[in-house]
């Protein structure tokens, strides 16, 4: 499968979005700062979460590439296969950089007290969090966007169930076109107009199938053999559902995941391309993007604790500290990609299941 560089400057910008969002929402080095720098900081805490949709987007575009290129399951092995290589693909890591977070608690906890350190861990909650169940069972968070790790596991079971279950209808049928576009369809018209607009369905999949439905979308209308008029047919309609869900319910997360979604497609059509210099540093950031989101808040809670137990409370010593918690997440979760994510990835390889191919599909941050 071809790369897209517009998806690794996505993932490389977003990831370093969510590492500041976390770093202003909860300090306390951003309290100080925010004295001498209120907007900036107001702003990152505020809105840098809205990263997170780039990461839906690209995460489906991505799994319907790899599972249906065309509309209909191409999986090779069967889908408990996939959904295990998945969830190994995602847990390994995960429960490393757990690890690596609960001792920078445990060690932050000794420095100072502060509601953004997370309370000691359980059997359960900890049990709970490497199923990927915490938010499903009312479990508190061990760490700041785990619920991402969750999340991405569903979407990606319930993109492979509705691939699946198409197969079988579009037989009993007689149809000769895919069916799984229109399923993907209907339950993407179910989460713009209803499950994204409850909040109570926001520890379950259908919530965010809004944005994820977009990229799986946008990888069929850049890739599936239709005629130009059709192509843009469809974007049409699927751009005026997308307005009329927006004067329904004005949410600016759904408005960025559908400029990410035609940005994306319209990259891979029309091959949009970085400068040279630039495509080094991107690839890096893209690669090591999923172990940033694991690893970044264990590091940020030490320095935190750090800086306000032994420094100046100036908004210059603190501000210089963010930057250095920014810098420090980098470099932990460029250790954690080479020392841990990497084998994991060749190890899942050499297993050959058949359905490793899957696993690979989705994004991963």
């Amino acid at each position: 499968m071809q790369r897209l560089p517009l998806i690794d400057l996505l993932k490389a910008v977003a990831s370093q979005l969510i590492v500041l969002h976390h770093l202003a929402f909860y300090g306390p080095m951003s309290d100080v700062v925010a004295q001498a720098a209120p907007q900036l900081i107001e702003w990152l805490a505020r809105h840098g979460r809205l990263a997170v949709q780039v990461f839906l987007v690209v995460g489906g575009f991505l799994a319907a590439r790899q599972l249906a290129p065309e509309g209909r399951l191409v999986l090779v092995g069967s889908k408990l296969a996939a959904l295990r290589e998945r969830y190994l693909r995602l847990a390994l890591p995960y429960a490393a950089t757990l690890l690596v977070v609960l001792v920078c608690a445990a060690l932050a906890r000794r420095l100072m007290t502060h509601p953004s350190i997370p309370e000691p861990a359980g059997w359960w909650p900890l049990l709970a969090h490497l199923l990927l169940l915490q938010d499903l069972l009312g479990v508190d968070a061990l760490s700041a966007g785990v619920w991402y790790v969750a999340i991405d596991f569903q979407l990606f079971a319930l993109l492979v169930g509705l691939l699946w279950l198409a197969v079988p209808l579009e037989r009993r049928l007689g149809l000769r076109q895919p069916l799984a576009p229109w399923l993907v369809t209907a339950l993407w018209l179910a989460s713009l107009l209803h499950f994204n607009r409850q909040g109570a369905w926001d520890v379950a999949a259908p919530y965010f199938f809004g944005a994820y439905g977009l990229g799986v979308m946008a990888a069929w209308w850049a890739s599936a053999p239709m005629r130009p008029r059709w192509r843009v047919a469809s974007a049409a309609g699927a751009g005026a559902v997308v307005a009329s869900a927006l004067l329904l319910d004005w949410r600016p997360r759904i408005a960025l995941a559908a400029v990410v979604a035609l940005a994306i497609m319209a990259a891979a059509r029309w091959r949009f391309d970085l400068p040279g210099w630039a495509k080094g540093v991107v690839g890096r950031l893209s690669r090591i993007s999923y172990c940033l989101f694991l690893v970044h808040f264990g590091v940020c809670l030490v320095i935190n604790a750090a800086f306000v137990r032994f420094l100046p409370a100036t908004a210059a010593v603190q501000g210089l500290g963010m930057l250095l918690a920014w810098g420090a997440s980098l470099g932990a979760a460029a250790l954690m990609h080479r020392w841990v994510e990497v084998p994991a990835v060749h190890w899942l390889a050499a297993r050959g299941t058949g359905a490793v191919a899957s696993a690979r599909a989705a994004v991963v941050l």
